[in-house]
């Protein structure tokens, strides 16, 4: 039996004014790990979506040869009749159904049509065995965090009898630890035989766990690096994904740091689903004039938490403490009462809470300050799209104009349209959660000088990220949290990965 499992040859799909893929070419080895990376919009969701039948044949040209054998798949089960199981980066398990009943949904174990419970349960116990899970299979899926969730998604892949198995973007969402569980999990699958495609913009990951990395750029395929054979660094990565050599990974910036803006005091979070239970505890916390401080935390730590509460309550219950801007105490009751004090907050699920992704790109900048295009209840249309398209040239935002429907752009594109809505409200206290997540390392760059912009600009950003070494490229000043406590802070200068990691690790006594 040949060593490759697929081929794909002279893939070539178009959408409407946009070639995705140009003649792309994949070849894949058996019970191989297969890395795949490029910039946003470099075109590798969309090659994986050919390859899993959500683009069906006829709607791409090219041909997809697996076990030396041509295949045309009309949907995403006739890939999965063959073993080719995909898991896209937003996750799909249905939050009310238990993890069993998720596991088998739509490969049910009903025998006579009557579903055999018995059967279910004790098949989905073994599969979770399997993916390193001791949950219980009648679980409900919306008790898991998200790295379990994962898991279950694997799981149900295990289900379906999967030889080939594809990952768009695993680790996205997940701390260290759960990234850790989840490629070690790989490497045993690849040992029993199972060959994996990973979509990855992590570096680091796929320099540890890949056999063979292929890079895409502008929808073409740039080359095949064997991670064994070849020397093979980041920088190699990175330069084959960009077309360049980025010698700094983050702009060049000196600041000007000025007088306080913002200073949270004795700030306590109270969990709103779990009574009694403090999410954040006695958090102190300030903002410069020109300065960019990082907030750096594992997993669970209530970065977030911290960041929703002080953005006009949106998150919590109990909240206590005060809140100070420019020396006088003010009121923030809701995301209104922020707004109008100067405070912006980008979230950190864009898609979900960040923007509206069926519409266009000009009312996703105009909607959180509407009241400045309008007059007597009436929005200017043409205002509106003046300002709209000055962010659009402004901030580079990669879009023919801005009647583009957000949800078509790229990850960075949608950032920077996130960015775009929170600078038209004037705010002078920016608060970015995650603010790079799910972004390639060229989109990553121009974020980070927008950032800078900003600062330059005289506003004070807030920078929630779990990549330290975005933090401590980027900001001037970085607090720690752990357990819902902030445990330390350092310049840049005292900044150093083992000393925020001790804090991050630290537990203080309640």
């Amino acid at each position: 039996m040949t060593d490759v499992i697929l081929q794909m040859r002279g893939i070539t799909k178009t959408f409407p004014g946009v070639t995705a893929l140009d003649d792309v070419n994949l070849t894949v080895r058996r019970g191989e790990i297969h890395a795949v990376c490029g910039e946003n919009g470099a075109g590798k969701s969309t090659l994986m979506k050919v390859l899993s039948g959500v683009y069906p044949h006829g709607s791409y040209s090219g041909e997809i040869v697996v076990d030396g054998q041509p295949c045309t798949f009309g949907g995403i089960r006739d890939s999965e009749r063959l073993g080719i199981v995909i898991i896209h980066q937003e996750l799909a398990l249905c939050p009310n159904l238990s993890i069993a009943e998720n596991i088998f949904l739509g490969n049910e174990r009903a025998p006579r049509g009557l579903v055999d419970w018995n059967r279910t349960n004790a098949e989905a116990a073994e599969l979770l065995r399997r993916v390193g899970l001791d949950e219980n299979p009648t679980t409900p899926s919306m008790d898991l965090g998200v790295g379990k969730q994962q898991l279950v998604e694997i799981a149900k892949a295990l289900s379906k009898r999967v030889r080939l198995l594809i990952l768009d973007e695993p680790t996205a969402a997940l701390n260290d630890q759960d990234s850790a569980h989840l490629l070690n999990l790989l490497r045993g699958l690849r040992d029993q035989g199972i060959t994996c495609v990973i979509i990855s913009h992590k570096l680091n990951e796929i320099e540890a766990i890949a056999d063979s990395t292929t890079i895409l750029r502008d929808g073409r395929t740039i080359e095949t690096l064997d991670m064994a054979a070849d020397v093979v660094t980041a920088d190699r990565i990175i330069a084959g994904m960009v077309g360049r050599d980025l010698e700094h990974r983050f702009p060049e910036h000196e600041p000007h740091i000025g007088e306080e803006v913002l200073r949270i005091e004795d700030w306590t979070v109270h969990s709103p689903t779990q009574h009694g239970r403090v999410v954040v505890r006695g958090a102190n916390l300030s903002l410069r004039r020109g300065e960019i401080v990082g907030l750096a935390g594992l997993m669970g730590a209530g970065r977030t938490e911290l960041a929703m509460s002080v953005f006009g309550r949106s998150y919590g219950t109990g909240i206590s403490g005060r809140v100070f801007k420019h020396g006088r105490e003010i009121q923030l009751k809701s995301v209104g009462d922020a707004i109008a004090h100067g405070i912006a907050y980008a979230t950190e699920d864009r898609k979900r809470y960040g923007l509206v992704l069926i519409d266009d790109i000009k009312r996703n900048v105009s909607a959180a300050a509407l009241g400045k295009l309008a007059t007597r209840g009436w929005i200017h249309d043409n205002e509106e799209y003046r300002v709209a398209e000055a962010y659009r040239t402004g901030l580079n935002i990669k879009a023919p104009n801005v009647s583009a429907v957000t949800g078509k752009l790229s990850g960075g594109n949608q950032q920077k349209v996130v960015l775009s809505k929170w600078l038209f409200t004037d705010a002078d206290v920016l608060i970015l959660d995650e603010p790079t997540r799910g972004i390639d390392v060229g989109a990553k760059y121009e974020i980070y000088t927008i950032i800078n912009q900003m600062a330059d600009q005289g506003k004070a950003v807030l920078v929630i990220s779990s990549e330290l070494p975005e933090l401590l490229g980027v900001c001037d000043r970085i607090y720690a949290m752990s357990a819902g406590r902030i445990t330390g802070q350092v310049t840049r200068a005292e900044a150093t990965p083992e000393r925020l990691m001790q804090y991050m690790t630290t537990v203080k006594e309640q």
